[in-house]
């Protein structure tokens, strides 16, 4: 006997909305699924900003901010949102043990359990709990799926993504030098001078070739402020060598897109990135592959 009318629409919609809640949380590719992944990292981010200010009224004297009961209405609220979106993602992922395991599910997991674990053993210390919540922010990081969908982005990851090779020869040549120049600077320098280890030499020769220069490390002899200069000297290679190669990596990368956007009728080039039409005959540009 087939089913009322009723029965197969009530099923029918009930697919429907759990397909449409499921693009929503699962499928990057339409405008409103970014916008919902870019709102939950916006929430996360918003829960971790409260964490601080939490913590900034906090002091010694005082262990426990004002108005404590409208802190914890404001990370209840924060919780059950969490919760909800965890629930959610659970229920209408396709194969749910495989979502919970995952990266992504063990920091959804891990975002929304503070307040429960505070709940549940409450001798635990605030500050641990403070802690557990600023890690939050990591949630941002869902933000960064969505860098594939942006022009100007995907032709920075495209560029480092090929330049990787020149950059991993340029850092593994750097981190050469800082072994050679801390092994200097323990030899020349001694542990009278606070060039104790070999580790600290080579800390010290880090913290010189990125010119930061904390002071706590100075060479005191004539040979050391030599190796100390050249480090210097080298250091301003560090940014400047990297940025050129990214720089002509993306210039390269940005030519061939734009001589990918030839069009079909005219034949005509040079177009931008985002362009949908021809800007000399008006006709439909090919679209750029990802």
């Amino acid at each position: 006997m087939p089913a009322p009318f009723f029965a197969r629409f009530t099923v029918s919609g009930i697919t429907l909305r759990r397909r449409h809640l499921f693009h929503l949380l699962f499928d990057q590719r339409t405008r409103s699924a970014r916008r919902v992944e870019a709102f939950c990292g916006l929430m996360a981010l918003l829960s971790v900003i409260v964490v601080f200010f939490e913590s900034a009224l906090m002091t010694r004297h005082a262990p426990a901010p004002p108005h404590p009961g409208l802190w914890l209405g404001i990370e209840i609220a924060f919780t059950l949102f969490f919760t909800l979106e965890y629930l959610l993602r659970l229920v209408l992922s396709p194969k749910p043990a495989r979502y919970a395991f995952s990266f992504w599910g063990i920091l959804d997991l891990a975002t929304l359990l503070p307040l429960y674990v505070y709940w549940l053993w409450p001798e635990i210390a605030v500050s641990y709990l403070f802690i557990w919540r600023a890690m939050r922010a990591v949630r941002a990081l869902r933000i960064l799926k969505l860098l594939r969908f942006m022009p100007s982005l995907r032709l920075v990851g495209e560029a480092v993504s090929n330049a990787r090779h020149q950059l991993i020869l340029f850092y593994a040549f750097i981190a050469i030098v800082m072994v050679v120049a801390g092994a200097l600077m323990y030899g020349i320098e001694g542990g009278e001078n606070g060039f104790d280890s070999l580790g600290a030499s080579v800390y010290w020769a880090v913290v010189t070739v990125t010119t930061v220069g904390y002071g706590d490390l100075t060479p005191h002899t004539a040979a050391g402020r030599v190796v100390a200069s050249l480090l210097i000297l080298i250091g301003y290679s560090v940014i400047a060598i990297p940025t050129g190669i990214l720089s002509s990596q993306m210039t390269e990368n940005l030519q061939r897109r734009r001589q990918a956007r030839r069009c079909i009728h005219c034949r005509t080039a040079d177009h931008k990135l985002d362009a949908i039409y021809c800007h000399h005959c008006g006709a439909a540009l090919p679209r750029l592959k990802r």
